[in-house]
């Protein structure tokens, strides 16, 4: 009788972990669980996670009970050498046998393209799965990836933060192991307030209901519902709506086990400090959600997501209160305090700021993507008027980090610029680049709406990149410091989302210079490691995050990235052709092309040399197709240049039915060499087909 499938649960209970480890822990759990399980043949349902900051959990449903049997074929030496011609075992054969640990009657022959060869058949049966488990779940729960790990005690291992228990059930059998001083088990803990008592876990499903009378929401969608839920309805008490931030809401999730929203609030006269100040001290500081009327004018409440039920929540709120009251009046402070010395005053100061060792001061920095700036401004074109904009707000917008809000708040960087610069008078354009030269600030973050924001971005973050690679300060692993490939990201959603034409080459070239005494690597050896950089950047961007698949991506990629906006073109137009019932034809006449032509044919087609109606009409339609792939290509109209290239089968198919290009003929063959050349050049300007799977 077939074992029935059973389910797997794995649960490290540890001390507060930090919210931004969680998500990326439970993510890489599941991917480790779900590839040992796929390479030791034990079939399994899809792994899930669940987590809080006391607990991390994983699921795998329907594990099979044992590996799959398996056909391992061991090939041995070819059959003439293994068997003389009296058909008698060899030394070989015998040899093989022994080594295999079989008789040479067992000996099987496998038929090859290159010949047959002796060989032998090996049966693996599986092993229990509960026994593979128990052998890799220690190495398991050491390889589960975190920012930071600690250790405890005299401890040799490590976790995010110390560990106190492991429940590992595969079905209702308990899994056994050790890691460092914990044994696994099936015991796990409720609230450690409010129900710290042991649980018994049987599974998943009666355990996630069990911790709920325990005060633990474990399912974090779950958690967040209660939080959105309950913030909402907390506003709603005093009339007001939750200023909605996804991205907090998932931290707070990751902050509590069992959420409870309690009103707070703070004296009207600090709503006179600008919104987006008031907004920050609260979501940075604090954690709170910020309260709005029906028109989004900021109120003078607050929510907060306590991780227990208060018996006083008024005291508790109280508290809260006192707490943010004090943030608010340093921000009053600074606020009036700054408004006192104008921002252009301020930029003296920078020349004591250090932007980074090897690469000076702040002062330093402005002046180069100031230059990069001005390059851009007429690279795109920009009227007179709004160069004067970009340079102003290149001038003035790292100033606010000498001032006293910026120095306490560090991330109002940018927001208090444009504060500032709108209460000094400048112009609203001015303003807004100064606060958008810093978008986006996190992944998926906006992007700058205006031009001159946009291009200021751009010059800023090419000089950090060009520097950091012109100093050897290049990221390695997941250790990235200096945030390269997120600035890099940056710029290539900016160049993407504002349909901007902007030559790479010509940016990095332009930013070379404006470093050359701080550089201590070779200038050509940064240029390639940026471009480099900015290439795998755009791969990783096009595939995981626009969907284009991986190797459509890299054939597009392969013609150039020096225009962004052009690259992304065309690799949308290649993966719509991709689909096209004529695709996998042509991209085998492409790869036929370029597999005969190993060095490109310098010289001219000669029409002179031509011996056949197939080579005149293929030269003929390559002329044609020429012109109207330029025409195309200068239009960024990829999909009639590709359009234009499918209209060539036939011609290359009558070409290579009835041509031998190799011809004895050195003329001949040179001249056909040369006609294929072209080929391959036109097709290469759109992609490199060799790169793109077919059937």
């Amino acid at each position: 009788m077939e074992e029935m499938v059973k389910d797997l649960y794995l649960e490290i209970g540890s001390e507060e972990i930090p919210a931004g480890y969680i998500a990326p822990a439970l993510e890489a759990m599941a991917a480790q669980m779900a590839r040992f399980l796929d390479e030791h043949r034990i079939g399994h349902g899809e792994p899930f996670t669940a987590g809080t900051p006391r607990r991390l959990a994983l699921g795998v449903p329907s594990v099979a009970p044992h590996q799959k049997a398996q056909t391992t074929e061991i090939v041995g030496p070819p059959k003439q050498v293994a068997f003389g011609a009296d058909g008698k075992p060899t030394k070989a054969a015998e040899g093989f046998a022994k080594t295999q640990g079989v008789r040479v009657e067992d000996l099987g022959i496998k038929t090859t393209p290159k010949g047959e060869y002796i060989c032998v058949l090996r049966e693996e049966t599986g092993s229990p799965t509960k026994e593979l488990l128990e052998k890799m779940l220690p190495d398991f729960v050491a390889r589960i990836p975190f920012p930071k790990s600690m250790r405890w005690g005299s401890l040799s291992v490590a976790f995010a933060r110390p560990a106190y228990s492991i429940v590992a059930l595969l079905g209702d059998e308990t899994l056994d192991f050790e890691y460092g001083n914990i044994r696994s088990g099936d015991k796990s803990r409720g609230h450690r307030f409010m129900s710290p008592e042991l649980l018994t876990v049987k599974d998943y499903a009666s355990h996630r209901e069990n911790l709920k009378k325990h005060y633990v929401v474990i399912n974090r969608e779950e958690r967040m519902q209660l939080i959105r839920d309950g913030i909402r309805e907390t506003a709603a008490k005093i009339g007001g709506f939750i200023m909605e931030d996804e991205e907090l809401l998932d931290e707070v999730a990751h902050l509590v086990e069992y959420p409870h929203p309690l009103l707070g609030e703070f004296e009207e006269k600090y709503l006179k400090l600008p919104q987006e100040l008031l907004i920050t001290v609260m979501k940075e500081h604090q954690r709170y959600f910020a309260v709005v009327d029906e028109k989004g004018e900021l109120l003078r409440y607050f929510v907060t997501v306590a991780n227990t039920v208060p018996k006083d929540p008024t005291l508790v709120a109280a508290g809260n209160a006192r707490v943010i009251r004090a943030r608010l009046e340093d921000a009053r402070f600074y606020y009036e305090e700054d408004q006192k010395v104008r921002l252009e005053q301020r930029m003296e100061q920078l020349k004591g700021v250090v932007f980074h060792a090897k690469l000076g001061t702040s002062w330093e920095k402005m002046e180069r993507f100031s230059a990069l700036a001005k390059w851009l401004s007429a690279h795109v074109a920009l009227s007179a008027g709004e160069t004067e904009t970009l340079m102003r707000a290149a001038f003035l917008c790292k100033a606010d980090l000498a001032s006293g809000m910026v120095g306490e708040f560090p991330e109002l960087q940018g927001i208090m610029g444009r504060s500032y610069a709108i209460l000094q008078g400048e112009t609203p354009e001015t303003a807004a680049a100064i606060m958008e030269h810093y978008q986006p600030v996190r992944a998926g973050g906006p992007v700058p709406e205006g031009t001159c924001g946009a291009l200021l971005s751009i010059a800023d973050k090419m000089d950090t990149i060009t520097g950091c690679f012109g100093v050897g300060l290049i990221p390695s692993g997941t250790a990235d410091p200096f945030a390269l490939r997120r600035q890099t990201l940056g710029i290539i959603r900016i160049v993407l989302e504002k349909s901007l034409k902007i030559s790479l080459h010509g940016l990095i070239e332009q930013a070379l210079p404006l470093l050359a005494s701080k550089l201590t690597e070779p200038t050509e050896k940064v240029r390639a490691n940026v471009l480099d950089f900015f290439q795998a950047r755009l791969l990783h961007f096009l595939t995981s995050q626009e969907g284009y698949p991986a190797d459509v991506v890299e054939a597009s990629l392969a013609v150039g990235i020096d225009d962004l906006l052009e690259t992304a073109r065309r690799t949308k137009a290649l993966a719509a052709f991709r689909s096209r019932p004529d695709f996998e034809s042509l991209a085998a006449a492409f790869k036929r092309v370029v597999n005969i032509v190993k060095e490109p044919e310098t010289s001219p087609v000669d029409a002179a040399l031509f011996k056949s109606d197939a080579e005149s009409g293929l030269a003929g339609a390559v002329g044609e197709c020429e012109g109207v792939v330029a025409a195309s290509l200068t239009a960024s109209d990829y999909d009639a240049a590709l359009g234009a290239m499918a209209q060539l089968k036939p011609a290359i198919d009558a070409f290579f039915d009835s041509v031998l290009v190799m011809d004895k003929d050195d003329n001949v063959r040179r001249n056909r060499l040369a006609l294929l050349t072209r080929i391959g050049a036109l097709f290469g300007r759109v992609a490199d087909f060799r790169k793109m799977q077919t059937a």
